[in-house]
């Protein structure tokens, strides 16, 4: 079985016999070694303190009072307000949805990000396929967008501006080097097994075929591999997380006079789709990227006035071209009847 995402931190954690993550010390002291908590070279004694003795022992009683710098006490707090919170929950699979059908504003985004990523790395367990494991990290990475001979790209926006960073140091590199999408690989069957030794680097483009919507006539036009493997990775994401099997299709446009629920994946597809259910012409729709039909197969646990109508998903960039894909979107706007 191929290797991946070791980043993720899965390496270490147990799997329960159902096999969801439950909570270990040395995952905890992975989130410890990160370098927003680490303490700096000016921090207290209290704070030094505070961090060796969760280095320790990570599930030790512990408490950010005496620390001397308020900022500093705040991010402490914030994390010992999260590691209470997966320590009290069965496993890591429910503490992310407890979150995110609560309150995720004392959740900082970064711990946020990290879980998502263990718990893909756990749905995508056993996962052959490069281009699935490839697109599933638009759930806790942000992409870059960019059109080239009629098709669209995705490529990792860190990576991208790493690139950049490293031309505009340099005048002779700016002129000389070639933009970043041009350096990194585009994930395809030819180099697909090149993808497990790298996952990590987070440096393969996805292609999502064909670019550009007409959302008068055409909602999400032009189909492509890319765009199949996102729709997989969400599958994977839902069954994983709320066992609720489905089938998630791209589209090329909705055809559906009666369309009652769409769920938009990011914020500018909300904005987007808002706009399509009140019938406006949004002047953002240029910057839907990707239309998918998404229909539960248990038809029962869908909302009884919603039943044998499918959901539609949508997924856009926003002005300047980055993709920030929200996993809990999928989970939290479902129009369930029942969660357990």
């Amino acid at each position: 079985m191929n290797e991946f995402w070791v980043s993720s931190g899965h390496l270490l954690l147990d799997r329960s016999p159902e096999g969801r993550l439950l909570l270990t010390d040395d995952f905890l002291r992975a989130f410890l070694a990160r370098p927003e908590l680490m303490p700096p070279e000016e921090a207290c004694e209290e704070e030094r303190t505070l961090h060796a003795t969760l280095l320790a022992t990570p599930t030790a009683p512990a408490s950010p009072d005496g620390i001397a710098d308020p900022d500093a006490a705040e991010n402490w707090r914030l994390f010992l307000t999260f590691r209470d919170h997966l320590i009290a929950s069965p496993t890591l699979e429910a503490a992310y949805l407890s979150l995110i059908r609560g309150d995720l504003s004392a959740t900082p985004p970064l711990f946020l990000t990290q879980l998502v990523h263990v718990l893909l790395r756990n749905a995508l367990h056993g996962c052959t396929d490069a281009a699935t494991v490839r697109a599933a990290e638009l759930l806790f990475r942000p992409q870059r967008a960019t059109h080239h001979d009629g098709a669209l790209f995705l490529a990792d926006a860190e990576a991208i501006e790493t690139h950049e960073q490293a031309r505009t140091s340099s005048p002779l590199l700016a002129m000389l080097a070639p933009p970043a999408f041009a350096e990194l690989a585009v994930l395809g069957a030819e180099n697909a097994q090149d993808y497990w030794g790298r996952s990590d680097a987070f440096d393969m483009v996805l292609n999502l075929g064909g670019a550009g919507s007409n959302l008068g006539n055409n909602i999400g036009s032009g189909l492509g591999s890319g765009r199949d493997a996102i729709g997989r990775a969400l599958r994977l994401w839902l069954r994983h997380m709320l066992g609720i099997d489905s089938t998630i299709d791209p589209l090329q446009s909705i055809t559906d006079p009666d369309w009652r629920w769409f769920i938009g994946l990011d914020s500018d597809a909300t904005r987007i789709g808002n706009a399509l259910w009140h019938g406006e012409d949004p002047p953002e729709a240029s910057n839907l990227l990707a239309l998918y039909r998404l229909v539960i197969k248990d038809e029962a646990a869908i909302r009884a006035d919603l039943r044998g109508h499918p959901i539609y998903l949508m997924l856009a960039k926003d002005s300047e071209n980055r993709v920030r894909l929200k996993p809990h979107n999928l989970l939290t706007l479902l129009p369930l009847e029942a969660v357990s």
